[in-house]
């Protein structure tokens, strides 16, 4: 029995450890970006946007086969008067009932209709090709916005490294100053010094726990894992890419940039359109066959000779020659909306241009700000060791010794997250040529 307790004390013990294990997971950045795209519930939605797309292409073509359609009817009549006699001649006699058979079928097909149903397919076509840049688009978007949060997430995670340094830091001073204090070196002033210091340090992990809580949350909802699932970040590649030019990036933006692609698109939809409306004034032609059956003999299958099966081929040419001179003024219509279209991606190149220079510039303020951390990190570094010596020789205030850490250690913490700044500002410039992966 006392087995029995202990085995299960072992294993209630271990449990929350599985269950943590279980919610942990190890994500690179790549691999967070790869699992955002695959469980994104907007790319679901756009690929329903390119399904229905592709679908309604389908249907158009369709359009463009042959009609073709058959019945087949049976008629009974009760004949009450079947006595007939018109001016004194001989009076006709009809039966008191009477049964027949009608069946047609028929095969429709338009040879020319102005050519209307090729535009009408060439524009769904493109139509299609608008819902896949769509996707592309939003692909972008979830891309970023994974990249986004993965680096917040970073930040906050590396600040809480450097945090924690601190508080050892400040444990391991505070130590040595109640030492001195006990010794009469310094007085009781300087250790509460040290105890604020380190409470206002822990005030500031508390502030950095909070918000690493929230954006791993956010990432959770976004990679699409349960909310409970800690990650586990590996750090993304600091190393500092070597921009090209302005020019370079504004090029890759208008070759790349998914809603000029779409206004491209959209400036052939209304070019074919505008075809389509001209056609209008052209004639259609169409041929069709129908095939007849009557049966009047009021049986099924007929006695020979009792029935007839005719057959009619035709074509048909017509014209509304009306819209000669009434379709004037929807071809202008469709060619004022194809210049609002070119007009509309002049306005969006402009954009685009100051888009892509403002993240252009802010990259590069980045880059020249870890030059400048990194440099203070080293005065820093030799001023917190000279302000160390001072004080343990009692030369130096605790204030100017604390002064000293929290200049080294807030150094420490800016570079990392002006790091995390840089790499996340060059996805960002990435973004604004329309295509991060590159």
């Amino acid at each position: 029995m006392t087995r029995n307790i202990i085995k299960l004390s072992f294993f209630a013990f271990l449990f929350p450890g599985m269950l943590y294990a279980q919610d942990l997971r190890k994500l690179s950045l790549p691999e967070a970006i790869t699992l955002g795209i695959e469980n994104s519930k907007n790319l679901k939605l756009s690929q329903n946007k390119i399904d229905a797309a592709v679908a309604n292409l389908a249907t158009v073509k369709d359009n463009a086969l042959p009609t073709a359609k058959a019945s087949f009817l049976y008629n009974h009549a009760e004949i009450q008067t079947n006595t007939l006699s018109i001016g004194g001649a001989n009076p006709l006699h009809l039966p008191n009932r009477a049964d027949a058979f009608v069946g047609t079928a028929a095969v429709e097909e338009l040879i020319y209709g102005g050519g209307k149903l090729k535009y009408a397919e060439e524009s769904t076509r493109l139509l299609t090709e608008v819902a896949r840049l769509d996707a592309d688009k939003d692909k972008e978007e979830i891309s970023y916005a994974v990249i986004s949060t993965y680096y917040s997430l970073f930040k906050v995670l590396q600040s809480k490294k450097v945090v924690a340094q601190n508080l050892e830091s400040i444990a391991g001073q505070l130590k040595q100053a109640q030492r001195f204090f006990e010794q009469g070196v310094v007085t009781k002033n300087d250790v509460l010094r040290f105890q604020l210091q380190q409470a206002n340090v822990s005030l500031t992990d508390m502030e950095i726990e909070n918000n690493r809580k929230i954006i791993s949350y956010n990432l959770d909802i976004l990679l699409g894992l349960n909310e409970n699932t800690q990650i586990e970040i590996t750090d993304p590649d600091n190393v500092l890419k070597q921009a090209g030019t302005l020019n370079d990036y504004i090029e890759m933006a208008m070759s790349n940039r998914q809603e000029l692609r779409q206004l491209d698109l959209q400036n052939k939809v209304a070019d074919v359109n505008i075809k389509s409306i001209k056609a209008n004034t052209l004639p259609t032609v169409g041929v069709g066959a129908n095939l007849y059956y009557i049966n009047p003999s009021g049986k099924f299958i007929p006695p020979t000779d009792q029935f007839i099966m005719p057959v009619t081929l035709g074509a048909n040419i017509s014209w509304n020659i009306g819209n000669l001179w009434t379709n004037k003024n929807k071809v202008n219509e469709a060619r004022i909306q194809q210049k609002n279209i070119v007009i509309q991606k002049d306005i969006l190149s402009d954009h685009l241009k100051t888009e892509i220079n403002k993240d252009y510039q802010n990259y590069q303020l980045t880059v020249n700000k870890i030059r400048i951390l990194e440099t203070s990190i080293a005065q820093a570094t030799e001023n917190d060791k000279l302000l160390a010596s001072k004080y343990k020789n009692n030369v130096a205030s605790a204030i100017d010794r604390i002064d000293a850490e929290t200049l080294l250690y807030q150094a420490k913490i800016n570079l990392e997250i002006a790091k995390a700044d840089a790499g996340l500002a060059y996805y960002t410039l990435l973004k604004s040529t329309g295509k991060i992966t590159q």
